[in-house]
């Protein structure tokens, strides 16, 4: 039996309707595998299960209506707008495009076809009406089947809309469930521990929520399958930090000499001690340093704890090595005090201070 390629290398143009244009833009949301539209995680959702009477609508909503064209006109005034007038038999409501092409108007002035509309309602100068509703055109000889999930709303980019993300996103689900595979990396018994879904499950109940689903907790991040995908993306995170910590510590180095000449000036000219946690670090990084491979380290603190003279005393052991060092600051006027500081504690030194302004 042939095993099933792993999504993350099958580029998205293996789906449907993914042509070079719509792979660039895809490539703007940082989408470029099947595995990454799927993981392409939607930012909220709507309900578009039920559709609500035109007479029962809640102003401030997004609502699902459906209602026959009574008639469409184009409006000239400080911004051209097409409006099409809408009834259910129970209400009217107003639909409102600001953009519109040939063909759409064509298409919404057609008196007597149902539309199926999604949108929020508001008061406008002719009563209810949608600005730029989505819609679409409904066989009146059938009824067009609503949807049994929520919708997912995703984040887009210049040039995809909502229909095309979640057509990709669907054909995708679709292609992961009969030609590829996700790489888990949790073993059973940490799902097991911790009550996880498969990944495959997760991503199925994230992208097509069921009606009665607590959107609230997938929004916050509290519902087990969102803590699930959250699990895995910082798994991941860790074995890639992990893996480059490692090929980082394979490269060489030169240990730095031990030479506190320049630090004792600093200190002399700032004229206090430094204190006890600043010492503890400067003496771990000192560590670091008489090793023969790179450091990576980074150094937290708050506001005002003194980070700045701890680079600087770190800087002084470089220079006393015959090495360089650059210190670089957010803004030009802080990067101004830096080197005056430098420059004062290096003066009557053979050591040269350059000040650089990014262009």
């Amino acid at each position: 039996m042939t095993a099933k390629p792993c999504l993350s290398s099958v580029p998205c143009t293996q789906l449907a309707g993914v042509g070079t244009k719509v792979a660039e833009k895809l490539a703007g949301l940082g989408i470029q595998s099947v595995q990454d539209v799927l993981f392409h995680l939607p930012r909220s959702y709507q309900d578009r299960t039920t559709i609500i009477p035109i007479n029962r609508v809640t102003v401030g909503m997004q609502q699902l209506v459906q209602g026959e064209i009574l008639s469409a006109q184009v409006i000239y005034g400080r911004r051209i707008s097409l409006l099409v007038n809408l009834s259910d038999g129970a209400g009217l409501l107003t639909l409102r495009f600001f953009h519109f092409s040939h063909a759409m108007k064509t298409q919404l002035s057609q008196v007597g076809g149902i539309l199926r509309c999604f949108g929020e309602i508001r008061f406008g100068s002719k009563g209810l009406e949608m600005v730029h509703p989505e819609y679409q055109r409904v066989d009146s000889q059938t009824k067009a089947p609503l949807s049994s999930a929520l919708t997912p709303v995703y984040p887009l980019t210049e040039g995809l809309g909502q229909v095309m993300l979640r057509s990709l996103v669907a054909k995708a689900l679709v292609y992961f469930a009969s030609h590829g595979a996700l790489q888990e990396y949790l073993p059973d018994f940490i799902r097991h521990q911790y009550g996880f879904a498969s990944l495959e499950e997760a991503l199925q109940f994230v992208h097509n929520p069921p009606l009665h689903a607590d959107t609230k907790s997938i929004m916050n991040g509290n519902h087990p399958a969102v803590q699930r995908l959250s699990f895995e993306e910082l798994l991941a995170h860790q074995l890639v930090m992990i893996q480059s910590r490692e090929i980082f510590r394979r490269q060489q180095a030169q240990a730095l000499k031990q030479d506190d000449s320049l630090r004792q000036q600093l200190v002399k000219w700032l004229g206090f001690d430094l204190t006890d946690a600043q010492k503890r670090v400067i003496k771990e990084i000192d560590a670091d340093l008489n090793q023969s491979v790179p450091m990576m380290r980074l150094l937290q603190g708050d506001v005002g704890c003194g980070k700045t003279v701890v680079a600087a005393m770190i800087i002084c052991r470089a220079l006393a090595s015959g090495k360089q060092a650059a210190l670089m600051a957010p803004t030009e006027i802080l990067m101004k005090q830096h080197f005056n500081a430098f420059f004062t504690v290096v003066w009557k030194t053979d050591i040269k201070v350059r000040f650089f302004r990014r262009r």
